[in-house]
């Protein structure tokens, strides 16, 4: 399955990238790019995982590393949020309905 990545607008000074699907293989570096890229011209990016359904070794470090930059990790408790806390990846959880966005 492919990582579709969508744009949403945040703040005036942020940007919400919600993710769908899985974070494996070639798609944490094109993520770590595309979040790299935003983090050049906005002061904060979220990446909404609520549409995550699985994230490999090297999907995880690269959320930690973008993570450690500033970005804010939106997802719903289950699976990948515990593999993303037990890496030391900050998550902020939403309890409420997983089809729920954070925009």
């Amino acid at each position: 399955m492919e990582l579709r990545i969508t744009e949403y607008a945040g703040s005036d000074s942020g940007a919400v990238l919600r993710l769908e699907g899985r974070v494996v293989a070639a798609w944490p570096a094109l993520l770590e790019h595309a979040c790299s890229e935003l983090l050049k011209t906005r002061d904060e990016v979220s990446l909404d995982l609520v549409g995550v359904s699985f994230v490999d070794q090297a999907g995880v470090e690269v959320l930690r590393r973008l993570s450690r930059a500033g970005t804010e990790m939106l997802c719903t408790s289950g699976p990948v949020a515990s593999a993303l806390k037990q890496a030391g990846v900050r998550v902020t959880l939403d309890e409420s309905d997983a089809n729920d966005t954070w925009h």
